[in-house]
């Protein structure tokens, strides 16, 4: 990209910035910043950056502005609708001095960079092929950052443990209640019957060619979740009971993989993380498979949120 949709695009991230910061609604600002990650997502793609581009529409946008929305809905439904319009003009001059100080701090910090400065790309791009991985983002998050990564997917984790934490003690073990009230032959219940089916055989489709183009477990995962939360809001499916034994076992499953695969580098390596010659690949199909589940099955249930209070009727 450049020239004049370049600046234009920059002047539309610019304004949405300023338009999340100061809308009077909740509901208005949720979606400016729902439209905000959509037009990052234009600008990734404009980097030739297509993998974060992904994960931006999948993450940031959708899955991050699903969220806002579900917080937006039970704020207003606890009497809190009326917060946002309660906030004087000084509170939001604040915001913006603030928003725009952090800016200013990150370009004075990018001037005082080294000139060259350092990076590993090359030490990366030379090694590369030992994975065996044709995706240079795959192969850097599962070979050269796969610590972090496992970090991240277990940082998911906790995030669901601190939502469940949220239910309070009479709906402990039933399950979170996302359902609608829906026309069975309405739109939605239409939808939530053709499209999963085409949803899954993408996000599969996703996780095997993240290897080597752009896709992984985060993007496809993300698709499954959309998938299921379309099915149990149009009612067709429910949520899991978040008692169960088997459900806790497929949210650990994949990052015990992770894990295990990790301890198995040790063995045979030397060193945790790090892949045998000629098997790199292979063992990070392995991750990616065995996360995609537990991912999805995650990214659903944080925005099914905790059970609410049913008067202590159990299922």
């Amino acid at each position: 990209m450049s020239g004049a949709p370049t600046l234009a695009l920059i002047a539309l991230l610019i304004a949405l910035a300023l338009w999340v910061m100061l809308a009077r609604g909740m509901f208005a600002a949720v979606a400016g910043f729902i439209a905000y990650g959509l037009l990052l997502t234009l600008a990734w793609v404009g980097l030739s950056a297509v993998d974060v581009a992904m994960t931006e529409a999948a993450i940031g946008g959708g899955l991050t502005g699903a969220l806002l929305i579900g917080a937006a809905s039970r704020l207003r439904g606890a009497g809190y609708g009326e917060v946002g319009a309660r906030r004087g003009p000084l509170t939001r001059v604040l915001a913006v001095a603030v928003s725009v100080g952090v800016t200013a701090v990150l370009v004075v910090c990018l001037n005082w960079l080294p000139e060259p400065q350092h990076t590993l790309v090359p030490d990366v791009a030379a090694n590369l092929d030992a994975t065996g991985v044709g995706n240079p983002i795959t192969g850097v998050l599962l070979a050269f950052r796969a610590m972090d990564t496992l970090l991240e997917a277990i940082v998911l984790l906790f995030a669901l443990i601190g939502v469940w934490s949220l239910t309070p003690d009479a709906a402990w073990g039933q399950r979170p209640d996302v359902a609608h009230d829906v026309d069975p032959d309405g739109v939605l219940a239409y939808v939530a019957r053709v499209l999963p089916p085409i949803g899954v055989v993408i996000a599969i489709y996703i996780l095997w060619v993240g290897a080597d183009a752009p896709g992984g477990k985060f993007q496809g995962a993300t698709v499954l979740a959309a998938m299921w939360l379309l099915a149990m809001m149009a009612g067709l499916a429910r949520a899991p009971l978040i008692g169960r034994a088997s459900l806790r076992a497929w949210l650990v499953a994949g990052p015990l993989v992770f894990v295990a695969i990790g301890v198995y580098g040790v063995w045979r390596a030397g060193a945790f993380l790090a892949y045998p010659d000629g098997f790199a690949k292979p063992l990070i199909v392995v991750i990616e498979i065995a996360l995609m589940p537990s991912l999805a099955i995650t990214l659903a249930l944080l925005l099914a949120g905790a059970p609410r209070d049913t008067g202590g009727r159990h299922e």
